[in-house]
């Protein structure tokens, strides 16, 4: 786990980068000299004039979001702007993900302008659409006091929180729009060739999942495959919060949702002061708690040496100092970042022999759902919902399968074969919008 890569500091040569600073500066005079080049280049059109509202956005981000992002430290100046893991390797996950598309689209004869704007709508709107569900999923520790901490909350995706059923949602809603904004044949196609490259950056998504210490699993007892958290990551919160670090698991009663101990590590410390499986706990460190989640709230944030008052008496765990890292978890990061590399390899080789324009979105779509069901069936990081034990992106991949049998259904009925490659020169007809 490696959060944060390094800080872009406060300021330059007394100057504040961000807000009314030099980063502003530098972008304004790059979107000037952007918008000289498109309009020498293809005149003042649809396509110039959709580059200004995301300039803009930009603009925008740069003059209020990031300021309020910089990290403050209790005492002192900023420290700078962040630069997390997670972001990196999203990054580097799009970026490389670009390459593969546009390598696909010249053996194919399509211009690669097409897929440089097609994969900056699907990018967007992907983002857009992971954070959306995200934030609907948890959106509690969102809402804040004020509207503005609140939108800011919302607008710090550095940290994490993006869901990748979100992003393929919202990546598919842009892209269509894309598609069916400008006239551009072979809208299949153009899918397909894009479609390895959603897993290349999901592969290294994970990666970043990994640095942030999110999207973890459930206990390993395999020594040379588990890996553990350090304090204040994701897993080892978890943790505390159910009471494992001290030797013990909570949760609800089965009937009124009083907190009850489920489980007790043997040899642990909290076997050895005493605590046993099935007593409800009332109060913790002097506050009462009522439910499994108002348990989990103050453990969470409790010292090391806890004070339980049970239905059987007072209990005292002293651990003295906290463990330096987590119980051994499960690398589900890397279980699937390894999934979607071996997606992308299958993909970019069935590539050649689909027998339908858009046959390999529809093995993604069949593929990885599956996949999905599996690697949450490892994962400890979300509870079930609609009162089953299935997680939220489990039911998404069930109703998914049931979409893509639809999808299966549709390209049977079209026509074998594929309308790419394009013959020469025939892609420079369709180069995009201009």
């Amino acid at each position: 786990m490696h959060q944060t890569i390094f800080h872009i500091p406060h300021q330059l040569f007394g100057t504040p980068l961000l807000g009314w600073g030099w980063l502003l500066a530098v972008w304004v005079l790059g979107s000037v000299l952007l918008l000289v080049w498109l309009v020498r280049r293809q005149g003042w059109n649809a396509d110039t004039l959709s580059y200004l509202p995301i300039l803009a956005l930009v603009e925008a981000a740069i003059w209020f979001v990031l300021p309020h992002v910089e990290e403050q430290p209790a005492v002192g100046p900023p420290l700078g702007l962040p630069i997390r893991g997670y972001g990196v390797m999203f990054l580097f996950g799009v970026l490389c993900g670009l390459v593969v598309a546009v390598s696909t689209a010249r053996r194919m004869g399509v211009h690669p302008d097409i897929i440089y704007s097609l994969t900056f709508y699907i990018v967007a709107g992907g983002i857009i659409g992971a954070r959306t569900f995200y934030v609907i999923q948890y959106w509690p520790q969102f809402r804040k006091d004020t509207a503005q901490d609140t939108l800011l909350a919302i607008a710090n995706v550095t940290q994490g929180g993006l869901v990748v059923y979100g992003g393929l949602l919202g990546g598919l809603l842009a892209g269509a729009y894309f598609l069916r904004r400008f006239p551009l044949p072979f809208r299949l196609a153009y899918i397909d060739i894009v479609t390895p490259s959603m897993m290349v950056g999901l592969a290294l998504g994970r990666v970043g999942c990994l640095l942030n210490g999110c999207c973890y699993g459930g206990h390993c007892d395999t020594p040379w495959l588990a890996v553990r958290f350090p304090p204040g990551s994701p897993p080892y919160v978890h943790q505390r919060g159910l009471g494992e670090l001290h030797g013990f698991r909570i949760g609800p009663a089965s009937r009124d949702g009083t907190p009850v101990v489920k489980w007790v590590e043997p040899g642990g410390p909290a076997a050895a002061a005493g605590l046993v499986a099935g007593t409800a706990i009332h109060a913790i460190n002097g506050t009462e708690v009522r439910s499994a989640q108002a348990a989990q709230a103050v453990l969470e944030v409790a010292a090391p040496d806890l004070q339980l008052e049970t239905d059987r008496g007072r209990v005292v765990i002293a651990l003295g100092v906290e463990p330096p890292r987590s119980l051994p978890v499960h690398p589900t990061q890397l279980y699937a970042a390894m999934t979607a590399a071996l997606l992308f390899f299958l993909l970019w080789a069935y590539y050649p022999f689909r027998r339908r324009d858009g046959e390999l979105f529809a093995v993604l779509l069949t593929l990885y759902p599956i996949a999905r069901i599996l690697e949450e069936s490892i994962r400890t990081d979300e509870p079930g919902r609609f009162g089953t034990p299935l997680t939220i992106s489990q039911w998404v991949s069930v109703l998914l399968l049931a979409v893509v049998a639809a999808l299966w259904i549709f390209l049977r009925r079209q026509p074998r074969g594929s309308v790419l490659p394009l013959p020469a020169g025939a892609g420079d007809s369709v180069a995009g919008p201009r």
